[in-house]
């Protein structure tokens, strides 16, 4: 039996602890929790795995694999430490390699301790695709993002027009993933996992709309090169206990969790 240390406890974190509940392949025996949040975790824990301890810090816990399900500070905080320990890692916030330099210093983490780091695909669909579409050379890569007017308040996007006036789409940003993860972090984890599969922050486009014509995140994808080309449309509906966040996240986490447990897998 795989045995998980899952970093975060939130609204992704429990809902993972609930899929895996009775799994027989994959435990949840460790939850890394906030001091200030380890109330709530202790009760999700209880709930869903009371085989798992609820602690701060991995210290020196040595499980089979780290998820982070936590945010972007926990990046730095938590799986850059287990990587240098050789623990290999799963991270859900991919969009905190937007960041100038993490990305290389997870590599290099994970190199220093003979082990590896998984990112996933979370939101988002065709990653398997564009990764291989890469090796045979990619021209162009566009991401195009729409959301309900109210999910972009508290973003750059309520200074450029009125959320609440809108009767059609307005493009808020226009772009590349770099500037787009600056400017929106958090909406960057779908165009940094594009980026990091195809051409790069700095190379792939992303435009983003505040549209009141749609309920759901709405993520659109095309890609062009010496493949060929492919599109993709996904209209993902939001985690009931948070809608700011994907469903299909929180099933991500889960089928690689799942596939680490089992023999065969695709």
């Amino acid at each position: 039996m795989l045995k998980v240390a899952m970093i975060g406890c939130g609204a992704i974190g429990a809902s993972v602890l609930e899929f895996l509940h009775g799994d027989p392949n994959v435990l949840v025996d460790r939850v890394v929790t906030a001091p200030d949040a380890r109330v709530q975790t202790e009760a999700v824990v209880a709930r869903w795995a009371p085989q798992a301890r609820v602690m701060e810090s991995l210290a020196a816990e040595t499980p089979d694999l780290v998820v982070e399900c936590a945010g972007h500070a926990a990046i730095a905080e938590h799986v850059v430490p287990a990587l240098e320990r050789g623990i290999p890692c799963i991270v859900a916030s991919v969009g905190a390699l937007s960041a100038p330099g993490m990305a290389q210093i997870l590599e290099q983490a994970a190199q220093r301790g003979g082990t590896q780091v998984q990112l996933l695909s979370g939101a988002i669909g065709g990653i398997d695709a564009l990764a291989a579409a890469r090796v045979g050379g990619l021209d162009s890569v566009v991401y195009t993002g729409r959301k309900p007017p109210g999910a972009w308040k508290g973003t750059p996007a309520e200074a450029a027009c009125d959320l609440d006036a809108l009767t059609a789409a307005r493009c808020i940003f226009n772009g590349s993933a770099e500037r787009a993860a600056q400017l929106y972090p958090k909406n960057a984890n779908v165009a940094a996992t594009l980026s990091l599969a195809g051409l790069g922050l700095q190379r792939t486009q992303v435009q983003l709309y505040a549209d009141p014509g749609v309920t759901e995140n709405v993520h659109h994808v095309e890609a062009r090169g010496a493949f060929g080309s492919f599109e993709l449309t996904m209209r993902g509906k939001p985690l009931a206990a948070n809608p700011k966040t994907s469903a299909l996240t929180v099933y991500s986490v889960v089928r690689a969790l799942r596939n680490r447990g089992r023999a065969l897998i695709i």
